[in-house]
């Protein structure tokens, strides 16, 4: 009798009779699945790595994990903020570019006038810079809310209007001059033997957390892409709204943009053309809809390691980079077909 009740046992599954347990099982993965991918696709990953990927998990090449994902994850918040607004945003990269380019020739313009102001220098270029992408985000936020121009059109539009412009201003060559400080800081400066560029994305993280998740703004940002007629009704100015995550998307674009300036000490108008595809993969992958109104800060963190580190162990393992292309969309498909609402 304790023999047949011992064996009965393991068959109870949350109190589910065997029969009924791999139909328990189903319904619990349809309920949980958008949360269930991505931990899952983190963890698949780095399993794969460790085994095949030699170095994979050493100090060294997890502190340069850490430093490649800092520009994909500020441009992918970036990405984010538009589309919980039901926006989308195709412009990043051509942003990123555009604040290079222009927040370099601003600090060379003001140290060749004045050689012994450095520090003027780098804050009137990252002033600059900044304020390049807040223009281009207000001019993505007015044609989609006000001129209701669909995001997707707008803001490829914009991206080789913006690219355009990058040429004009560069000549199509590097932009050197820069101070030497702004890369000896921004760009391999460390504190704590944290590097400044990581500080700099986590603060951005910990910005857009709070943003989303604890004001007033963030709360109409989701009801605005969840449903836009009845954030309307509800007293929403939705238009407003729009406009603003388009700029704080194109500041954020900035940002980044000046980081890798720092990175490389030269303005430069051919980096951040993948930017787009990689943010909104790492935002699809994180669960965050297309359709708007959904996503989480700390989910696109996530996303977003997980494409650096794909990235990182396929180029231990010496993959090239049109098979690294390939892989990523090959992720992004699948987390799209696993992540899908039944």
């Amino acid at each position: 009798m304790s023999t047949s009740t011992t064996l009965a046992a393991p068959a109870m599954v949350a109190n589910v009779p065997a029969s009924e347990a791999p139909a328990a099982w189903r319904q619990w993965l349809a309920r949980h699945r958008q949360a269930v991918v991505l931990p899952v696709l983190f963890i698949g990953a780095m399993v794969i790595f460790t085994a095949l990927a030699p170095g994979f998990l050493s100090l060294d090449n997890l502190t340069n994990v850490a430093r490649q994902s800092v520009y994909l994850l500020i441009v992918s918040l970036a990405q984010l903020l538009v589309l919980i607004g039901g926006g989308l945003d195709l412009s990043v990269g051509a942003v990123v570019a555009l604040s290079s380019v222009v927040g370099a020739s601003v600090m060379a313009a003001v140290l060749q006038a004045m050689p012994d102001s450095p520090g003027l220098a780098i804050l009137a270029g990252t002033a600059a810079g900044l304020a390049s992408g807040a223009v281009i985000g207000l001019i993505n936020g007015w044609g989609t809310s006000a001129l209701r121009i669909p995001a997707f059109m707008m803001t490829l539009g914009m991206s080789s209007v913006v690219f355009g412009i990058t040429l004009l201003v560069s000549g199509g060559v590097p932009i050197y001059g820069l101070p030497p400080e702004f890369g000896q800081l921004f760009g391999f400066g460390s504190l704590l033997g944290v590097p400044t560029p990581v500080w700099a994305a986590l603060a951005v993280v910990v910005a857009v957390y709070v943003l989303l998740e604890r004001t007033r703004y963030g709360r109409h940002l989701y009801a605005t892409g969840g449903n836009l007629r009845a954030a309307e009704l509800s007293g929403v100015r939705t238009r407003r709204v729009s406009i603003i995550a388009f700029m704080l998307s194109g500041v954020l674009s900035a940002l980044c943009g000046l980081l890798l300036t720092a990175r490389l000490d030269t303005g430069e108008s051919n980096i951040g053309a993948s930017m787009p595809l990689e943010s909104i993969a790492a935002c699809v992958i994180a669960g965050v809809a297309l359709a708007g109104g959904v996503g989480r800060a700390l989910a696109v963190v996530v996303g977003t390691l997980l494409i650096v580190f794909v990235q990182n162990g396929m180029n231990l393992m010496q993959v090239g980079a049109y098979a690294q292309t390939m892989v990523i969309g090959a992720i992004l498909i699948t987390a799209m077909a696993l992540s899908r609402k039944s």
